[in-house]
């Protein structure tokens, strides 16, 4: 219950229903705040306790200093937390955990149970192992649920036997995207205290890359799994007021740049500015010229420019999308009444009080690609050619080298820079119909030019939602896709996350045996060393119609704005110039190809799945029972022994440094989430436990056992400890006793 000392607490009524409601007018100095702050505002003032939300608190960020450095704590209680299932498993085996330790204390292990709405979207688990078949859909499913039976039979425990705990099964999209088109509320109307009250949706995520829903005016960014389970049992979160970035935007992408462009640029604008620990926030007369799905793809990108979060405030075009993706018209009304009562509509001709000021004119985005091991290294695709040919020598001493070798009964020849994968995959760009439905032009234009895919590359197609195959096969995109190999090979997170799956064998025999440099061009937002695929020394990001392109051309050792990409049915050369689609040719697809109906019937029954999930044995009662021969969930020791009142916590003594680390150092280094190598101790754990190599699956998919992941400890293949010089890989210096 609220303190409510500011006599905030008010009703607003939108088409004849009542909500309760905070209002931010009541704390002087709110209508100077930046949107995000406003937001953090109104979780103070709804959540004010007189201890660890007090008066003070809500006096001071109504007075924030724009220019101060951050130095003033506030609890910050997200009204939910959304999960994938790499990372929110381990917060399922600790819930569970806590239940059989609650028993065995004597309590009711009913009560533990989350406090916040918490989803899981099961969106990591698909590994792309077939492709360029119709076939592959389906053999990628049978072999992902034959691989995680284990986990998802835990997963439909935990559906039915926590409160506020929902579980959207494989096979439905990726959880940024899912969380942008159904998910996500906005506004959020709940009964609080039996009182129906409207508030901003906001949300924390196990997932980096949580910070999509930015784009939809939701302030949200990814956090730990600790941090993640105290916020789903009702616990604040602890944070410094940050500093926040004002964005202006002018202008309008040009003709032939696409978000992927925009967001790469923006990303090597911050990145060179500094956001580490700010909030982003854009304003000014280019916003309204962003589409929602540009703007959650800038706003996905946050981990990769270094802030908390990247907001849009929201406008017009939030209502839009609203509507667009099946949302009622009263919730789309109480969307735009709440956000207009509370002065979180966007003006563009008004700016909030900034810490700093960056501008972009929109006009210059110019296309590019991004590697080959940071997003943030941004190239012009016009200098990619140049700019490859000078990173190579960092990675062979044999520049020229090359192997002949015989795919799909063809003689070729495989040198530097082939292209492995080619993968319209992630989040990122999924998400998004002006770029997906640009690929499929581009697939269209090149298929009746008569050019195909080089047969080295890996070609795959991972919508990150059902809406997606369902507009492209509405727009006729889908068979020329086909075509060039893009198979649909899954709804999930794949070659982003390092579930890639195998290279072409005579590809992957080169890497090894040969070391030829092979790369791979993804739609992701993640090329750090390592990720991708083992097989693979750089990788290249770029948009959904590039990732196409790369596939016919086969190499990153190509000019695509210069030289062909080959030759039509004629003999004529075809350029890139002839099988780019014009902004008019896509809007008119999109207009023709996609209605709300679309998101109505794709998210019909999300949380029911199909007869394949629902046909799952599903183990009953409110504790779960530990399979100990398992190798994907056990029992963690955390709780074993715990007596009812916790000892004082002590110093830690003779502790030596494992890993010294350079700069850009990820979340990957440091604890991997892709594949696991036969001869690394996870590797060994698994053999020794009757796990053959074929079904070892990925470090990220056995997060619920922690046998695995303490042996993956510092497992990435890239890792470069200055510990141990000379050495790459899991290696660290022995210390003397």
């Amino acid at each position: 219950m609220s303190i409510d000392s500011f006599g905030a607490k008010d009703s607003l009524e939108v088409n004849g229903t009542t909500y309760a409601y905070y209002r931010l007018d009541k704390v002087p100095g709110h209508e100077r705040l930046p949107f995000s702050l406003k937001v953090l505002l109104e979780n103070l003032l709804r959540t004010e306790d007189g201890a660890n939300i007090t008066h003070d608190d809500i006096a001071f960020l109504g007075k924030w200093v724009a220019d101060s450095q951050p130095n003033h704590e506030i609890q910050f209680t997200p009204s939910r937390v959304i999960m994938q299932d790499f990372t929110g498993v381990p917060c399922v085996v600790d819930l569970a955990t806590m239940r059989e330790a609650m028993a065995d204390l004597g309590g009711d292990p009913s009560k533990i149970n989350p406090l916040s709405p918490a989803e899981m979207v099961i969106d990591h688990s698909v590994i792309a192992d077939a492709f360029g078949s119709p076939l592959a859909l389906q053999l990628n499913t049978d072999l992902e649920y034959q691989r995680n039976r284990e986990r998802y039979q835990f997963l439909r425990w935990g559906q039915t036997a926590f409160d506020d705990f929902k579980v959207v099964p494989p096979g439905t999209g990726i959880v940024h995207q899912v969380n942008i088109e159904h998910l996500a509320r906005v506004v959020f109307p709940r009964e609080i205290n039996g009182e129906l009250t409207a508030y901003p949706d906001t949300c924390v995520g196990t997932d980096s890359h949580t910070t999509m829903v930015n784009g939809l005016g939701v302030v949200g960014w990814g956090v730990g799994g600790i941090e993640a389970e105290a916020a789903m049992l009702g616990q604040p979160i602890s944070m410094l007021i940050p500093r926040v970035v004002g964005f202006k935007l002018t202008g309008k992408l040009p003709e032939g740049s696409t978000a992927t462009d925009l967001v790469l640029t923006i990303t090597d604008r911050l990145r060179k500015h500094g956001v580490v620990g700010k909030f982003v926030e854009f304003y000014g007369p280019g916003v309204a010229e962003v589409p929602l799905a540009n703007r959650a793809t800038i706003g996905n990108m946050s981990p990769e420019y270094g802030s908390t979060i990247a907001i849009f405030p929201i406008d017009h075009v939030t209502l839009d999308y609203l509507r667009l993706t099946g949302r009622s018209e009263e919730h789309v009304a109480l969307v735009e009444a709440y956000a207009k009562a509370q002065g979180l509509w966007f003006d563009p001709d008004v700016t909030p009080d900034y810490s700093e000021f960056l501008e972009l004119d929109l006009s210059s985005v110019v296309p590019s690609i991004a590697g080959p091991k940071r997003p943030q290294d941004r190239i012009v695709l016009a200098e990619a050619k140049k700019v490859f040919a000078a990173t190579l020598p960092t990675y062979t001493s044999e520049p020229s080298a090359t192997v002949d070798a015989v795919i799909e009964g063809e003689p070729v020849t495989l040198a530097n820079g082939l292209v492995g994968i080619a993968a319209i995959t992630s989040c990122t760009n999924t998400s998004n119909p002006s770029v997906m439905v640009g690929a499929g032009l581009v697939a269209k234009k090149a298929v009746e030019k008569g050019l195909q895919r080089k047969p080295w590359v890996k070609t795959t197609l991972a919508p990150g939602s059902q809406v997606v195959t369902s507009y492209l096969e509405r727009a006729g995109l889908i068979p020329y896709l086909d075509q060039l190999g893009f198979n649909v090979v899954g709804y999930g997170c794949t070659t982003c996350i390092g579930n890639s799956g195998p290279l072409i064998p005579q590809v992957s025999k080169a890497a090894n045996a040969d070391d030829l440099v092979v790369t791979a061009v993804l739609s992701g937002n993640r090329n750090f060393e390592g990720r991708i695929n083992p097989d693979v020394k750089m990788n290249y990001l770029a948009s959904p119609p590039l990732v196409v392109v790369y596939a016919l051309a086969g190499s990153m050792d190509a000019d695509l704005t210069t030289e062909p990409l080959g030759q039509d049915s004629q003999g004529n050369d075809v350029y890139l110039s002839d099988i780019w689609p014009s902004p008019a040719e896509i809007e008119e697809v999109i207009a023709s190809s996609i209605d709300p109906q679309m998101y109505v019937k794709s998210y019909a029954d999300v949380f029911t799945g199909d007869e394949r999930w629902r046909s799952l044995p599903t183990p009953e009662g409110e504790i779960f029972e530990w399979d100990p021969d398992s190798t994907y969930v056990r029992k963690p020791p955390y709780f074993e022994n715990m007596p009812a009142k916790p000892a004082p916590v002590t110093d830690i003594c003779g502790a030596r440094v494992l890993l010294k680390l350079g700069d850009s150092v990820t979340t990957d280094h440091i604890s991997p989430a892709g594949s696991i190598k036969a001869d690394s101790p996870a590797g060994r754990y698994l053999r020794e436990h009757g796990v053959e190599r074929k079904d070892f699956n990925s470090y990220g998919s056995r997060r619920g056992n922690h046998e695995v992941m303490i042996r993956g400890t510092f497992a990435n293949i890239r890792l470069r400890n200055q510990l141990a010089p000379g050495t790459e890989g899991g290696f660290t210096l022995r210390w003397s006793s």
